[in-house]
């Protein structure tokens, strides 16, 4: 189906004093559904783009799918005012969703993306695989403006955001865009997994602030550096120290600020060790 992701508006632009007509092309905003075996688990409100490698990335960021392996097929439909994205899952995987949905009868949602308890929110995350990472400061500055050099849909629009994957000594081998900055990260999951990337041999770099569904959703991937141009919460830093991750903030030019992990840093004569 045709993905349209944006559309120009009339707007009237005000400027030194004055106002005149204009236009400006602003993002499209839909509800798209994911369906499992015919019935819908989550709506979100996202860019109509990408959404095969949306619907892996979210199965993988909820824990439907531990790999790409265990979706057999996925067909986005156009549904109204919306899309219902329908997942077909392998036996086990789909058995598996049936017994989360029995244990979630009943309670009330507290009102995070797909998560239907306190728990649930804070949940523990697995540690992300050591590997061989080792990143310089050139390296970071690179991600970061890679991933801004790519970003199509935001240079017409402005107004979304991004998340890309970086492996150093080759560049940015994905960049997935989306209104959403959690979406955009599930896109970006997606396509990982579904080109067989190593999650290990790269970093994910990102448009927005890092909250802890950020790395939440990083270490579920198995990537073990995160990299953003804003700041992290107090909660973030917790689980990416848990997970493992290197944490990487405010990452502007050819400065940043490293919250966990130092020592996959290297400023090229002796790696930083905590």
């Amino acid at each position: 189906m045709a993905e349209n992701t944006s559309r120009t508006v009339r707007e009237w632009r005000f400027r030194q004093g004055q106002m005149a007509d204009g236009h400006r092309i602003v993002p499209e905003e839909v509800p798209i559904a994911f369906s499992y075996g015919g019935s819908t688990h989550a709506v979100m409100m996202a860019t109509p783009a990408d959404l095969v490698d949306f619907a892996y990335g979210f199965s993988l960021a909820e824990e439907i799918i531990a790999s790409a392996a265990d979706i057999l097929d996925v067909e986005p439909v156009e549904a109204g005012a919306g899309i219902d994205v329908q997942v077909t899952l392998k036996d086990q995987s789909a058995d598996a969703l049936t017994a989360r949905r029995r244990r979630m009868a009943g309670p009330v949602g507290c009102g995070l993306c797909g998560i239907e308890s306190i728990e649930q929110a804070a949940r523990a995350v697995a540690r992300v695989p050591e590997g061989r990472l080792a990143l310089t400061p050139a390296m970071v500055a690179d991600a970061v403006r890679e991933l801004g050099d790519g970003q199509t849909l935001n240079r017409e629009t402005r107004a979304v955001h991004a998340a890309g994957f970086y492996r150093p000594g080759r560049g940015i081998a994905a960049i997935r865009e989306d209104v959403g900055r959690h979406n955009a990260l599930d896109k970006l999951c997606g396509a990982v997994i579904r080109a067989g990337l190593k999650p290990a041999d790269g970093v994910v770099v990102v448009t927005s602030r890092l909250s802890v569904e950020m790395v939440q959703k990083t270490a579920l991937l198995g990537c073990s550096c995160l990299v953003a141009v804003s700041a992290p919460t107090a909660l973030a830093i917790e689980t990416a120290e848990e997970a493992g991750i290197t944490l990487i903030g405010i990452a502007r030019g050819d400065e940043f600020e490293v919250f966990t992990r130092p020592d996959r840093l290297t400023t090229g004569e002796s790696s930083h060790v905590a």
